[in-house]
């Protein structure tokens, strides 16, 4: 096989199968139809047009046949006129005649024998015809059931892809979070241990350790502030209570003093006036 052949064949198996893909069933049933029809259109064109034919044949027989009895009477009226040169005439026209009508008997014989099978050729095509019609309308709706079942099927498995890819991208999506999370427990790690401090600092590891030996040793001196302001205030708290005690009863003691005095000194008074009255 040349290359030229072989291009051409794979061309052909090519378009062929481009043809397949795009070809659709139902289309392919209609038209095969509609072609049917046509055929019995031509079909019945032809019966008609056949017997047009014939029966123009049959109007040209008519015609001949009536020259024929016309010569007849000619050929009498020859005969009783003694005229036998114009019976003769008459004669042999009668005898071309009838020649032509042997030949048209023929030619409408044949015709009749044409439309009789063109009218069997058209019966059987329609019966056909009509056959082809419920079975093409039975495969329509095989193919359209089936087409539904694919386009169901099709949707099923679509939509299980897309479940699977929902569920691919959730688990994406959970991974993502978990990587998110470790970073952010690294980073914050990392902030802890002064990692991030290590790269915009100049101190290095002692500066650091030292540095948080101070922070703890002011810590811890607050503290001991904190602490000792507590107890004074706690000592405070307390002597102020104890002195007030303390001045009540001195406060207590110093009314019952001035009571005391007061008493005495009325009586000193009452002893001066008793005096004066006595004197």
């Amino acid at each position: 096989m040349g290359i030229l052949s072989r291009m051409s064949y794979v061309i052909r198996s090519k378009v062929n199968a481009v043809l397949n893909r795009s070809e659709d069933p139902r289309e392919t049933l209609d038209y095969s139809y509609e072609q049917m029809r046509d055929r019995l259109q031509d079909v019945k064109q032809g019966i008609a047009d056949l017997t047009t034919q014939k029966k123009r044949l049959e109007m040209q027989k008519r015609r001949l046949e009536e020259n024929v009895e016309k010569h007849n009477e000619q050929a009498r009226e020859a005969v009783a006129q003694d005229r036998d040169d114009l019976a003769r005439q008459a004669l042999e026209k009668k005898k071309a005649k009838m020649s032509q009508i042997e030949q048209l008997e023929d030619q409408i014989a044949d015709l009749q024998n044409k439309q009789e099978n063109l009218v069997e050729q058209k019966n059987e095509l329609q019966s056909r015809i009509e056959q082809f019609r419920t079975k093409k309308e039975t495969m329509k709706a095989q193919y359209e059931a089936s087409e539904a079942s694919v386009r169901v099927s099709e949707a099923m498995t679509g939509a299980g892809d897309e479940m699977e890819d929902v569920s691919r991208a959730i688990e994406r999506a959970e991974e993502d979070t978990e990587e998110m999370e470790a970073r952010s427990a690294a980073m914050d790690e990392l902030q802890d241990t002064g990692a991030f401090d290590d790269a915009l600092s100049d101190q290095d590891s002692i500066d650091r350790e030292l540095a948080a030996g101070r922070t703890d040793s002011e810590v811890e001196a607050e503290l001991e502030t904190l602490k000792g302001e507590m107890g004074k205030e706690t000592a405070s708290v307390e002597e102020s209570e104890d002195d007030g005690e303390t001045e009540t009863e001195t406060e207590t003691n110093a009314d019952v003093d001035v009571e005391e005095e007061l008493q005495s000194s009325e009586i000193d008074e009452e002893l001066e006036e008793i005096r004066d009255e006595q004197r």
